[in-house]
């Protein structure tokens, strides 16, 4: 995809939360006009931050298959999955995101690590009981 910053995009299923953060370091080419870096085939140090705006499905596609004079039809459909994020920003050489970004992204780790940390606990106490 070609982008700039504050694009709204539809890309791909793409794992996480509205409002999360998530970091794109596939960049093939970089620039505009004259100014344009190509990788080979990515751009060293290139990322781009988006923001999860929504996750959703796209319209129904629809796959018909027909046998003449045969009285044979098959119908199948199916719905993609959607991810619409919102691009936050463009990096390059290696820079890291914003303190915005990075803060997101280290409170959802704290929260994973709160959670397994509960599970654990709930795990122990359990074993105890049954013992």
């Amino acid at each position: 995809y070609r982008v700039a910053a504050n694009d709204l995009l539809k890309i791909e299923k793409v794992e996480g939360q509205v409002g999360d953060i998530v970091e794109i370091g596939h960049v093939l080419a970089h620039g505009e006009g004259e100014n344009v870096t190509f990788g080979a085939p990515f751009v060293d140090g290139a990322l781009v931050t988006a923001e999860v705006v929504e996750q959703g499905k796209n319209r129904t596609v629809i796959a018909f298959k027909k046998r003449r004079r045969q009285n044979s039809r098959r119908k199948i459909g199916h719905r993609q999955l959607l991810t619409t994020v919102r691009i936050a920003e463009i990096l390059l050489g290696g820079a890291k995101p914003t303190k915005k970004a990075a803060a997101k992204a280290e409170a959802k780790t704290e929260a994973k690590a709160e959670v397994a940390a509960k599970a654990e606990g709930a795990a122990k106490t359990g074993a105890k009981a049954e013992a």
